[in-house]
């Protein structure tokens, strides 16, 4: 009996360590941070879209598609500045892309394109050669090929009509052709950094610790959003990234509530804690009615009808809700349901937080969008 009560109690003592060690959810390097300078780039340029069944730009109210036109026929030899050009299937558009990380000359990306002038509808158009320019200057790719705008158009003989989706707005998928490359060298590099999407010092702390437990001396967290690493030469950067970024770490996040107040939506972190306070909520209620009534005179007599209002005013509170004790340095768990236990909808639920918060009871940050 004593060797099984000893069994019993090192099993409930190891039960009870295990209930209140807290869980931490992890979450790979590449998931909370990305390496400084591989990043996507944006590139733009202004480009011309034909073949429109007449939904393009009216020439007298658009300038800067007849200048295009008459540019672009002079290019291919032909002189139109004195004609009197009034076609409606050509339509001026700007054309959007982002060029990857180390996209190479020759490389496809997707293309977005959308009208600058008076257009109804890029569908079935067609975007002519259109370079696409960088910050810089430079040009980096060049994009033409069939617009799909992905919407739906319909009308009948009176005029009336319907839409879904945005016409004038379309995508091309891969539209365009690198032709030049952004000069990223990230092997030549002999110290990298990592940045925190969600500066945090304790995580840019633990993410540095986690990549010295398995490579040594290799990273330094130098503030709550940057961490420098410098790679083994055996490795490269390449390979000393695909080895990292793959490492799990525990992400400490603030005890934040963020409050939508147009759509009634809260949201909280994990870390939210409220202190013991006593909450009471209800419902005043003003009705106010009008009745009017006509007030006839008698027979054969000289009087008139007349109309004489009656106006009934009620007041209800709503009764039967009590005042109810929320926190004590509880979980977010108990702290949700101590607040749903009030009955309440989620907009009003917004203002006992923010009651909360000033009572200085609430130990979190009130984020309002």
């Amino acid at each position: 009996m004593r060797l099984i009560l000893r069994i019993t109690v090192a099993a409930l003592a190891a039960a009870s360590l295990a209930w209140s060690a807290p869980v931490l959810a992890q979450s790979r390097i590449k998931d909370i941070a990305s390496v400084e300078g591989v990043r996507t780039n944006q590139l733009v340029g202004y480009g011309l879209v034909v073949g429109l069944n007449g939904t393009g730009d009216s020439l007298r109210n658009s300038p800067m598609t007849r200048q295009s036109l008459e540019a672009m026929m002079e290019r291919l030899g032909v002189n139109i500045r004195d004609a009197n050009a009034n076609t409606k299937n050509i339509a001026a558009v700007m054309v959007t892309a982002d060029l990857p990380s180390f996209a190479t000359a020759g490389s496809r990306i997707d293309i977005n394109v959308s009208a600058m002038g008076d257009a109804k509808s890029l569908l079935g158009g067609t975007l002519l050669v259109t370079g696409l320019q960088g910050a810089d200057g430079q040009v980096y790719a060049v994009a033409q090929g069939t617009v799909q705008t992905g919407s739906v158009s319909a009308g009948g003989a009176s005029g009336s009509s319907i839409t879904r989706g945005v016409p004038t707005s379309g995508r091309i998928a891969g539209g365009a052709s690198v032709e030049l490359e952004t000069g990223f060298s990230l092997a030549s590099m002999s110290e990298l950094r990592l940045n925190l999407r969600n500066p945090d010092f304790t995580t840019a702390q633990r993410v540095a610790q986690a990549i010295n437990l398995a490579y040594p001396g290799t990273a330094f967290a130098d503030n709550g959003a940057v961490i420098t690493l410098r790679p083994p030469p055996q490795l490269g950067a390449a390979g000393f990234i695909s080895r990292i970024e793959n490492l799990p770490v525990s992400v400490d996040t603030p005890a934040r509530v963020i409050i939508d107040e147009v759509n009634g939506v809260i949201v909280m972190g994990d870390a939210v804690r409220v202190s013991t306070v006593a909450i009471a909520q209800g419902n005043l209620t003003v009705s106010i009615q009008e009745r009017p009534f006509a007030s006839q005179p008698g027979p054969f007599s000289d009087g008139e009808t007349v109309v004489l209002p009656d106006t009934e005013v009620t007041i209800e509170e709503e009764r039967g809700r009590q005042m109810r004790i929320v926190g004590g340095d509880t979980s977010l768990s108990t702290l949700v349901n101590g607040l749903n236990a009030l009955g309440v909808s989620p907009r009003d639920m917004i203002s006992i937080l923010q009651a909360i918060r000033a009572a200085g009871a609430l130990q979190a940050e009130i984020e309002v969008m």
